[in-house]
């Protein structure tokens, strides 16, 4: 028997017997073969290190290098935060308060803001690059007020009806801490790109439909219908930029939250106070080196050191939590208040050029 299928079947090449041995071995050991995938190389690419762009609060900046775990543990952020800022997934908008840092993705922006510095991803994109240009001129520049004039009246012009010269020319003002400056510039470019937008739309939509309404035709019928997808698309994104600032300014504790410059201080300061007060409790034990102990009372120094840690976190802790329902988010609610009346123009703006095209839409089926 054996011979009469050495016979009939062709003999199998060397290669294969070598490849099902190996095989063999790597599924006896535990391990299931995959061909063609490498799976080390997956791995290394989502841990690998990724360019970023850092401008500190002088507005200098500088293209580092630095991997998503150290990123992680230098802004005290989750993996999911890291993860709204790939470019590689398309998220909706999302401004986050975290305890060390800022998160913020609107539009093209996606950017890590703490009190010290903004990192972005590096970025070929026009409009990072005028981000990065712009929150740079407004941190270098000593007369913050005159640098949107220019760009504040051609946007007026644009619009026409609504006054924003007075609205962007004022913005950023010295007293402001840096991570609002620079979520500001975050803001006014997501809202000037949105509003850009909706005017081209405009532009484009009011003419098409009258042409419609004189002349029907399939041609016209298909521009309309890509138009309405278009501006379907359009309202859909500015409808959540809109929902995130006004979330922002319902909730006083994510805009307290968002305070990092005074978070930093007062961590500094209940550190710096801490480490004084141990100073002189442990000069005050030497002095009275003659005072009776009793070595009941007296606890190892690593317990005193634990217990005064203690001590200093809870104090800490009562102190943030006193001082955030005292804390003033007057200037930040300003800013966001300024910026919800304009994505809510450019909303009202898209809400009417849907009715205009459903108006459209009915004489037309009037007319069929």
């Amino acid at each position: 028997m054996a011979d009469l299928k050495e016979r009939l079947l062709p003999s199998r090449p060397a290669s294969a017997a070598n490849l099902r041995d190996a095989s063999y071995r790597l599924s006896a050991s535990g391990r299931q073969p995959l061909q063609g995938v490498d799976v080390l190389g997956l791995k290394k690419r989502g841990q690998g290190l990724r360019s970023w762009i850092r401008v500190d609060a002088s507005g200098n900046s500088q293209v580092i290098e630095v991997d998503k775990f150290s990123m992680m543990r230098r802004c005290d952020l989750p993996a999911r935060d890291l993860r709204l800022l790939d470019p590689l997934f398309v998220y909706p908008s999302t401004i986050l308060g975290r305890e060390k840092a800022i998160v913020v993705n609107l539009e093209q922006i996606r950017c890590i803001i703490t009190a010290d510095e903004v990192l972005l991803l590096n970025s070929l994109d026009s409009y990072v690059l005028q981000y990065v240009v712009e929150l740079q001129r407004r941190l270098k520049s000593p007369n913050v007020g005159e640098v949107w004039q220019s760009e504040g009246a051609e946007l007026n012009r644009r619009r026409g009806s609504r006054n924003f010269e007075n609205m962007f020319g004022n913005s950023s003002p010295d007293y402001l801490p840096f991570e609002f400056r620079a979520l500001e510039v975050a803001l006014e470019a997501a809202c000037t790109f949105l509003d850009s937008q909706a005017a081209e739309l405009e532009i484009e939509a009011y003419p098409l439909l009258d042409e419609l309404t004189s002349k029907i035709s399939t041609l016209n019928l298909e521009r309309v219908r890509r138009l309405k997808s278009r501006l379907v698309a359009l309202t859909r994104r500015v409808q959540k930029v809109r929902d995130e600032i006004e979330q922002l300014m319902d909730d006083d504790g994510d805009m307290a939250e968002m305070y990092l410059t005074e978070k930093k201080k007062r961590m500094e300061s209940s550190f710096y106070g801490d480490q004084s007060l141990m100073g002189y409790r442990s000069t005050d034990g030497a002095l009275s080196v003659s005072a009776p102990i009793s070595p009941v009372s007296s606890p190892p120094d690593g317990r005193k050191l634990e217990k005064s840690l203690s001590i200093a976190r809870s104090r800490h802790d009562s102190m943030k939590s006193s001082e955030s329902v005292r804390e003033s988010i007057e200037e930040l609610e300003m800013l966001l208040e300024a910026y919800f009346v304009v994505i809510d123009s450019t909303l009202n703006k898209l809400t009417s050029l849907k009715e205009y095209i459903d108006d459209t839409e009915d004489f037309i089926n009037i007319q069929l």
